[in-house]
């Protein structure tokens, strides 16, 4: 609440998600202009960070407003990275980040979200259920999935949201059907048709969608028909939000978007006023499906391969509960295109290895059956895991281990 109090309060509010390195805490202070800092940290508390103020949340800090003739546009800040280079620092209102938020009475509604509130996807969800009078059950950063699954349940938790990489997880664990959501959402990566499907048979009963949002972009559009993609009818412009597809990228104007990059001289718009995602989508059949990320292409020989889009055949493979595609160095094409696959358990008696050998031969028929010759996986790895990223995306930059296992 306090958050919320601070709107009109402060000049600038600044939310560090907990992942964040703690050598480009200076720099964030620095191009943000903090002057004040609230840890739970001894290590920030005690002077690693020059600010004037450190306070702890244990003193019971509370905005007051007092006589002030009018409130301040307070700046609200989010980080997208900071794990992997100097983060990036977007600048929003209260009211952008509550733009697509509906403020009706949801008392009874109980919200649960595998984001970190202090990253976008999070902090959405605590303003719907703060700004709609329903209930938060709080992730806790370094929470087994299955033990936040356990406390949904408890809590009786009505509408849950995540990244598909989020979902997967949750479906492998044990606690999975601890929950019973009348609502569940995904976003924050390409939502393919294997885990919407996984999701409907998980929760026969809960309504099944998908979104695009993003922190630059702020909260798009909501698909609701249980299919990947998205129908041509998104595009144009519905209420305050406006959508078109350029060059093949996604591309949104509204006022859910972010204002600008802060300490960094880029353009966040174009000179329309458009944000491009970066998001590349491809209409076929009377429909638009997201390929991947235009910075995420692999070159294989020339040719074109968005991992996302070999990834969505490899999980149609009833045994695919999770994959990650990557490309590997080649002296002939320059790339070529490699993938992991994490598989459902194996039943009973079942062979480990006669199993993993069938199903790669069956994921890479799949694969030449539904993609080009140059998409097509050249090495397959069968592992126990794979990482997810604090923001709950896929991490995509691990390597891979030597190729003499994917024999």
């Amino acid at each position: 609440m306090a958050l919320i109090e601070l709107d009109g309060v402060a000049r600038r509010v600044t939310l560090c998600p907990p992942d964040l390195a703690l050598s480009h805490l200076p720099a964030v202070a620095a191009d943000a202009g903090i002057d004040a800092i609230v840890s739970d940290r001894p290590d920030l508390l005690n002077g690693a960070l020059d600010v004037a103020l450190r306070v702890s949340p244990d003193c019971g800090l509370s905005a007051t407003r007092g006589d002030r003739p009018e409130q301040l546009l307070t700046q609200w800040v989010l980080l997208t990275s900071g794990t992997t280079g100097a983060p990036k620092m977007l600048q929003h209102t209260l009211a952008g980040l509550a733009g697509a938020i509906a403020t009706t009475n949801n008392v009874g509604t109980v919200w649960g979200t595998f984001y970190d509130m202090r990253r976008y996807g999070g902090l959405q969800i605590f303003f719907r259920s703060m700004l709609g009078g329903g209930s938060f059950v709080l992730s806790s950063v370094d929470e087994p999935i299955g033990d936040y699954l356990l406390r949904l349940g408890r809590h009786g938790a009505t509408h849950v949201l995540g990244t598909p990489s989020h979902w997967r997880r949750a479906l492998m664990s044990p606690s999975a059907r601890a929950i019973a959501p009348h609502y569940v959402r995904l976003s924050g990566e390409i939502a393919d048709q294997a885990i919407l499907d996984s999701l409907r048979t998980f929760y026969p009963d809960a309504r099944i969608t998908h979104a695009f949002a993003s922190t630059e972009s702020g909260v798009g559009f909501e698909v609701t028909d249980g299919l990947e993609g998205f129908p041509p009818s998104v595009l144009g412009r519905h209420g305050e939000v406006e959508i078109k597809v350029v060059d093949g990228s996604l591309r949104f104007r509204s006022a859910r978007t972010a204002s600008r990059y802060l300490g960094d001289a880029r353009a966040l718009m174009d000179a329309d006023g458009f944000v491009d995602t970066g998001d590349m989508v491809e209409l076929r059949a009377g429909r638009y499906y997201f390929l991947g990320r235009k910075s995420g292409v692999v070159n294989v020989g020339g040719l074109k391969v968005h991992p996302e889009e070999v990834e969505a055949v490899i999980n149609r493979h009833p045994a695919v509960r999770m994959s990650v595609v990557r490309s590997r160095r080649s002296p002939i094409t320059g790339a070529i295109v490699v993938a992991e696959v994490v598989l459902t358990p194996a039943d009973a008696g079942d062979d480990a290895d006669v199993r993993n050998a069938r199903c790669r031969a069956e994921i890479l028929r799949l694969c030449s059956e539904g993609l080009p010759p140059h998409k097509v996986p050249a090495l397959i790895r069968v592992v126990p895991g794979l990482g997810v990223a604090p923001a709950g995306k896929i991490a995509r930059h691990d390597p891979l281990q030597s190729p003499d296992e994917c024999k």
